[in-house]
This record gives C-alpha cells, structure tokens and sequence, in this order.
C-alpha cells in the first residue's frame, strides 16, 4: 500500500473521531462527511454534533425532544434516524417537526409520540394547529366527516354559484 493512502486513512480516521460526542462513535464516510453513530445510549439529550455530519442515527435512546436549531449548524446533514424514542409530542417538539417535513417527511411518517396523552401513539404529522391558549397539537379533523356546517355552507355555495351562471347566461342570451 502506497505511503499516501495510508496518510489518507490516517486523516480520515483522525477526522473522524474530532469533535465526535463521548457517547457516540463517529466514521469518515466515502462521500465526505461523518456518520454520527448514537444508537442505543440511552441519550436524554441530544449531544453536541460535529459540523461535517451527514448521517446521524439516534435509534432507541430516551429522546423526548430536540432543541430549536439543534441541525442548523450541520448542512450537510442528509440521513436522520430517529425511531423508538419516547418522543414527547409538545411545543418542545416543534422545531423537529418543521425540520422533518422540509427535509425527511417520511421520517417524521416512521416516529411515534409517547406523550402527552391524547397524542400518545400517534406520528407527530398527525397533530397540527395549536389549543386554544394552550401550547400543544391538537388531532387533524378529518375531512371525510366535517359535520352538518359544512354540508349547508356547500350547498349554499352551489346555489349561489348556479344563481350567478344563470343571470349571467341570461344576460348573454338577450340581444
């Protein structure tokens, strides 16, 4: 083996393992970047992260949040893997949430809530809109089944839209 591939791995290992967290291991990978292996730690936080991450797995820890800006440092981030945490589903959970949707949406399809209770069980894309004084999600209403309301307000509105087709076929018909 050549003297500079060797050099090569050496630096690459070296990269690697700076600013890589205590509790994590960390690898060079082929396309540049680190994975940021932190699997099964039993995590409650999430560690400070080395700004050449690009894939970071944090399956099954004790994460119930992530902190605003936790990823904003680490553009390179393209992999996150964060299935079976307890994942508490609050305003503390909403800058994860946001994060997901514009960069990983079937990640965020894959977690699970572990609280507050009307939200146990359930995927985070499942809760939207915000309680009344309260901060928290309430469950997506339905479409399916919207209720009376909405039937009546429908037919209004078609009928008022067959009035106006009308007077304005009229209108065109007369010379």
């Amino acid at each position: 083996m050549p003297a500079w591939v060797a050099l090569l791995l050496v630096w690459a290992a070296a990269e690697a393992s700076e600013g890589c967290p205590a509790a994590c291991a960390c690898r060079a990978l082929d396309t540049m970047g680190l994975q940021v292996d932190c699997r099964g730690r039993g995590l409650e936080a999430l560690p400070a992260l080395p700004a050449p991450t690009r894939q970071l797995l944090l399956t099954n820890n004790s994460l119930r949040s992530v902190p605003p800006g936790a990823f904003d440092h680490l553009p390179q981030l393209q992999a996150l893997d964060l299935e079976h945490n307890p994942w508490r589903c609050d305003c503390d959970l909403v800058y994860l949430r946001l994060w997901l949707e514009d960069r990983a949406p079937e990640q965020l399809q894959r977690l699970r809530c572990a609280g507050p209770a009307h939200a146990a069980g359930r995927a985070p894309a499942q809760l939207s809109g915000w309680e009344l004084g309260a901060c928290g999600w309430s469950l997506r209403e339905s479409w399916a089944c919207p209720g009376p309301w909405w039937d009546a307000a429908l037919v209004v509105v078609a009928a008022l839209g067959l009035a106006l087709l009308g007077s304005l076929l009229c209108t065109v018909a007369v010379p």
